[in-house]
């Protein structure tokens, strides 16, 4: 029995997730809080799944951002290991981990939006369906900073380690430029592939 692209990579994530809980060193709360945006994700994608199937090409992005935040999960973004490597190696002040989830954040949202505004014909003009979804994951991005806000006001030290500003004053601005910078360079990149995959999918329904 041959198993669909995007189920296979469902069960890629499912499996990551048990691992990485396993592996869990911050504790479940905080864990819980760094890998509920992949969780929720994941879930919306598969209840919306018969409705409207994304191309490959998003549901591996999809995966590498839940990775992303699966490992930021198993230490919190500001002890991760890599963040300390690269610091040493670029001469960091802070362990900017985070700051690639920030960039995910934009890449892979951005793709999903301008798939869904532009197979479902609600934008028409490329141009618009490019600028509006940077917009649009913009702005999700600032929503996110609040929820990483109230969440640090209600739950005491473990809203501070998911917070993870490391004493950086301008972590949130830092944040959502990292997110339209993700956003940008998504579109610039990856556009030409990101068409191949659509085309693909449009193949297979055909047949």
């Amino acid at each position: 029995m041959k198993i669909s692209y995007p189920k296979l990579i469902l069960a890629l994530e499912i499996l990551a997730l048990v691992v990485t809980g396993l592996l869990n060193q911050a504790g479940w709360g905080i864990w819980a809080l760094e890998v509920f945006p992949a969780v929720l994700g994941t879930i919306v994608l598969v209840l919306t799944y018969r409705k409207f199937r994304f191309s490959n090409l998003v549901y591996t992005l999809l995966f590498l951002h839940s990775l992303v935040l699966m490992y930021g999960g198993i230490y919190t973004y500001a002890e991760t290991p890599i963040g300390f490597w690269a610091s040493e190696i670029l001469g960091w002040t802070r362990n900017n981990y985070d700051k690639l989830g920030h960039l995910m954040q934009g890449v892979t949202p951005v793709l999903v939006l301008v798939e869904f505004f532009g197979r479902k014909m609600i934008i028409v003009s490329r141009r618009w369906n490019y600028f509006i979804s940077i917009m649009v994951t913009l702005g999700l991005s600032a929503f996110y900073e609040f929820i990483e806000w109230w969440i640090a006001l209600v739950s005491g030290e473990v809203g501070d380690a998911f917070l993870g500003t490391q004493g950086y004053i301008w972590d949130t601005q830092s944040d959502m430029l990292m997110c339209l910078i993700g956003s940008i360079v998504a579109l610039l990149l990856l556009l030409k592939a990101h068409d191949r995959s659509m085309q693909k999918l449009q193949k297979l329904a055909t047949i």
